[in-house]
C-alpha cells in the first residue's frame, strides 16, 4: 500500500530550499577546487570532466521539489 504524501508546510520547505541551497554551495566549490587543481597537474582532462559534473549537478539542484522524493 502507497503511504499518503504528507503536505509540504512552510517550514519544511524552508529546510528544503536551505538544505538545496547548501548542496548547490559544495558543488560550486567543488567544481572550482577541481578547475585549480587541473592548472596544476600533468593531466588536467579529468579533473576539468570532474569540474563539469560538479557544475551541472548545481544547476540540476535547484530543479528538485520535496514531491521528487
Amino acid at each position: 500500500m502507497a503511504k499518503p504524501r504528507p503536505e509540504v508546510t512552510a517550514e519544511f520547505q524552508r529546510g528544503w530550499d536551505a538544505a538545496l541551497l547548501a548542496v548547490r554551495d559544495w558543488h560550486v566549490a567543488k567544481a572550482k577546487q577541481a578547475l585549480v587543481q587541473s592548472r596544476r597537474t600533468r593531466f588536467p582532462k579529468t579533473l576539468e570532466r570532474e569540474s563539469e559534473v560538479h557544475k551541472l549537478s548545481a544547476e540540476l539542484i535547484l530543479t528538485l521539489s520535496p514531491t521528487d522524493v
